[in-house]
């Protein structure tokens, strides 16, 4: 596990209370049956930026606390535990490309805004069902962008895109020349498809290899929400075991049970060190981020993948219900596993990166 300072310790334990108390599944629930414009709660958004959680990769000088990957992946697993609908992870990878790419200007036009909780931002990349990694055919001429971008989060409701074209990163404010399209998927979180059509844009430094940065940073934020939330659906499942009762005796007592829970809590270990060790590889800016940031979400996508379904299949009928909280595990987690590359596409990567 990564060795953590104070703060850090004090920030996990801050972000755990919080979810527990005000964010727990209930309140997704609630939100879901609600189905708010935004699909998340303003008022919990305001109250995860006044704790300064959207300040947390943004520098001292531009209005927040610059405590960096690590601490932001611990908030996002904490967050993860109780499915907390939120615009963090979303607005956390559109401002990595900013800290990365922007300039003294865009970084004042934009990070104190960030930090406060003001505006929501996204990464506006994926054209097609899957990511590939590539820049896409949007086009910018004379300033003004154009393009559709498929199942953007938090698209409904962010107020500044960074959107792949083909020469590089630019940053467009939501406005004049776009359109927003909702796109339901069984998460029941926010995903739009974005039209830009003559958009105004800036373009942020860094070309094709901004674009690596990024993402790669995108999916190691993921990969740290996918953490907190194989650890509660393992957690849940291994509860029912204990209390269930079948033919006079407790489930975990059932030997092939037994087995099933050990294979996820060794796949669990090694999930969490790949996550951490892609956190301190952003923090620290090693030249293996890409492959870190590969194996961690390739490990997230299979271990979230198996704990989810098992967690389904070990509670029996009433794992099927809406009425229990399951169903809500497995169906974020296949989202998940597409965003920012699904597993195959990681280790194929991986393998590359490694010279295989």
């Amino acid at each position: 596990m990564a060795v953590l300072t104070e703060e850090q310790t004090m920030l996990r334990d801050m972000a755990r209370e919080w979810a527990d108390d005000e964010s727990p599944v209930t309140a997704f629930r609630a939100m879901r049956n609600g189905a708010p414009a935004t699909f998340y709660d303003p008022e919990a958004w305001r109250a995860q930026a006044e704790m300064g959680w959207a300040s947390i990769l943004v520098p001292e000088e531009q209005g927040g606390v610059g405590m960096g990957y690590l601490s932001l992946g611990l908030v996002l697993e904490q967050l993860g535990r109780n499915l907390a609908a939120t615009p963090l992870a979303a607005t956390a990878g559109a401002t990595s490309a900013i800290l990365i790419g922007g300039s003294d200007a865009q970084k004042a036009a934009w990070l104190p805004r960030i930090a406060s909780g003001e505006i929501v931002a996204t990464l506006a990349l994926d054209e097609g069902p899957r990511f590939t990694g590539a820049a896409g055919t949007a086009t910018v001429s004379g300033g003004k962008l154009s393009g559709t971008k498929e199942f953007v989060a938090e698209g409904d409701s962010a107020q500044l895109f960074v959107v792949s074209a083909a020469d590089g990163l630019y940053l467009v404010e939501g406005g004049e020349g776009v359109t927003r399209a909702p796109r339901k998927l069984t998460d029941s979180r926010s995903h739009a498809q974005i039209r830009f059509d003559n958009a105004p844009a800036e373009r942020l430094e860094g070309g094709e290899d901004l674009l690596t940065q990024v993402t790669d940073r995108a999916a190691i934020g993921i990969a740290a929400e996918m953490l907190g939330m194989a650890e509660s659906a393992f957690a849940q499942t291994n509860d029912y075991l204990k209390t269930r009762v079948q033919f006079g005796q407790t489930l975990a007592s059932f030997q092939a049970l037994q087995h099933r829970m050990a294979k996820m809590f060794t796949e669990l270990e090694l999930m969490r060190s790949a996550v951490e060790a892609g956190l301190e590889a952003a923090d620290s800016g090693r030249a293996s981020i890409s492959q870190e940031a590969s194996l961690a979400k390739a490990l997230a996508n299979e271990t979230l993948h198996l704990v989810s379904r098992e967690m389904i299949q070990l509670h029996g009928g009433i794992g099927m219900t809406d009425e229990h909280d399951a169903g809500f595990y497995l169906k974020r987690a296949r989202v998940l596993e597409q965003m920012w590359g699904n597993a195959a596409w990681h280790r194929d990567r991986f393998a590359r990166l490694s010279g295989y």
